[in-house]
């Protein structure tokens, strides 16, 4: 494959598909026959309910989400979601959390400001290396729900069994795992995932409810914006949603769908995430930073042991053509991010890097 594009490893705004950028590229000035670009059409028109609608009938099909699911399109990202969540399903008052890395602690600390928080388990005593076993965690009766951060995008962690809630409803933070492998959306209440680092541009965030969890008695104090009921009952189009946004995260949906749909993905994740894992655990120089069990997918942290070498890491890498991966400002150190539109070239070429530069700097 020739790839004349730089190896973008952020952790997001991340890179997209090609053949997807290149559709949109066509479609820019005049989509379909329309005459206007989908930036410029509205939201109320035949031909933009017709985008939305092939956007979350697709994603149902790639996702197999069961008929008592809602898909919502929602505005202000991840961040809205970690007040969205306990604002509308603490009924009790009380949640369980588990803690393992930044983006659950987030959560944890916006959860605080609408209820109860018990954290169930945490792995900070590790620096978020690993992930606890929550296999027979201690939840209260009248907790709510269980949440997790099903992939930290910072630490590099990754769910590959669920926690045991008892019974009570499972909410899942995807946002930096979304449609990298099949899920099974009945073992959930509730998932949600910021799109910018999957899907397509930041700015949105899908979120997928079961039915009987979408309350009618928050209107007295919910903000009208902030009730997924408001969203559900107006099929995501109770104001103007971010347009441009559903219409990039379709044809993702529909690219995911050619190529065979997530199974097909996850082999692909797997074997380019292979290809730097395989690196890091033979390299006398970089350290992956989490036990294998629980490394993740989509974001690989590594160290050298050094600040001072881990800068001229990226500098280095910059100059060769592959950016962002500096590691977290939280946490320091190198990460590359290798989401679903990142190349195995990609993978392999990053690996040849770092093999020079250990080589250099033995």
């Amino acid at each position: 494959m020739k790839y004349n594009r730089t190896f973008n490893f952020s952790a997001g705004p991340a890179m997209m598909p090609e053949p997807v950028l290149e559709e949109i590229r066509d479609e820019m000035m005049n989509y379909r026959g329309s005459g206007m670009c989908v930036m410029e059409m509205s939201h109320r028109s035949a031909v933009y309910q017709q985008i939305i609608d092939e956007a979350e009938a697709d994603l149902r099909e790639l996702m197999e989400i069961p008929d008592n699911y809602k898909v919502l399109f929602i505005q202000g990202g991840g961040t809205l979601q970690f007040a969205m969540v306990p604002m509308n399903l603490m009924k009790n008052g009380k949640a369980v959390y588990i803690e393992t890395g930044a983006w659950s602690k987030k959560a944890i600390a916006e959860a605080k400001k609408y209820g109860e928080v018990v954290v169930a388990a945490s792995s900070a005593d590790k620096n978020f290396s690993y992930l606890p076993d929550c296999s027979d965690l201690d939840i209260p009766d009248d907790a709510d729900y269980v949440y997790i951060c099903e992939n930290e995008t910072i630490h590099g962690l990754t769910w590959n069994t669920l926690p045991n809630t008892k019974g009570h409803i499972l909410v899942s933070d995807q946002s930096s795992m979304f449609l990298s492998r099949p899920c099974r959306v009945a073992d959930y209440g509730l998932i949600w995932a910021g799109v910018q680092k999957n899907v397509g541009p930041a700015g949105m965030a899908v979120v997928i409810i079961r039915e009987d969890l979408i309350r009618d008695d928050l209107a007295s104090w919910v903000p009208t914006y902030l009730s997924y009921k408001t969203h559900a009952d107006a099929g995501s189009l109770y104001n103007t949603p971010n347009c441009w946004a559903i219409y990039c995260c379709g044809k993702v949906f529909k690219y995911l769908k050619s190529i065979g749909g997530l199974q097909e993905m996850q082999k692909r994740n797997e074997a380019k995430a292979k290809v730097i894992y395989d690196f890091l655990d033979a390299s006398s120089l970089f350290t992956g930073a989490v036990e294998k069990k629980d490394r993740s997918l989509m974001n690989i942290p590594f160290v050298t042991g050094d600040k001072e070498l881990d800068a001229a890491v990226v500098a280095a890498a910059k100059a060769a053509g592959f950016d962002n991966l500096k590691g977290h400002k939280s946490v320091g150190g190198l990460r590359a991010s290798v989401y679903n539109a990142m190349p195995i070239e990609g993978a392999e070429a990053l690996v040849s890097f770092l093999k020079q530069f250990e080589a250099q700097h033995k």
